[in-house]
């Protein structure tokens, strides 16, 4: 499994915290900054991994700013990208089970570093269900189409 990881100066201490438990785990991951505290803007960095998820570079980007919020609005510019905020377990796995999101936002404000951990592996354990939920799924890729031109 390849990750591709993005942060803002806002989110900078937890990418790193999960870079460290990913890393640990046997992961590969590739970070695309920010990698210092100096102010910066978020749309940056997630154009940077949404892009490479989008591509099928990588299996799956985490992104994290402040809220997670900003970050998140910005990569589901990028077609091809779902990108889901979380900040439980529930929406972790259920994100994935029915949306197919690639994509986790997290808000270094909002989620303590152990449950982000925790919120980052039930993410990337969960898998797909397909069935009634990829109908769901291409109705969202043919909206995606229509404004995309």
């Amino acid at each position: 499994m390849k990750i591709a990881l993005g942060c803002d100066h806002g989110g900078l201490n937890l990418k790193n915290a999960i870079i460290k438990h990913l890393e640990s785990k046997g992961i590969e991951v590739k970070d695309f900054g920010t990698y210092t505290s100096d102010s910066c803007d978020y749309p940056e960095y997630a154009l940077r991994v949404a892009e490479e998820v989008a591509a099928k570079n990588f299996d799956f980007g985490i992104l994290v700013c402040g809220t997670g919020i900003g970050i998140s609005i910005s990569a589901n510019k990028v077609p091809g990208v779902r990108a889901a905020l979380c900040s439980d377990t529930f929406s972790a796995h259920a994100t994935r089970e029915h949306n197919n999101a690639n994509i986790l936002a997290l808000g270094e404000r909002v989620v303590g570093q152990g449950l982000a951990i925790d919120i980052v592996d039930t993410f990337l354990s969960a898998e797909f269900e397909g069935g009634r939920h990829e109908n769901r799924v291409n109705k969202i890729s043919e909206i995606e189409k229509k404004y995309s031109k």
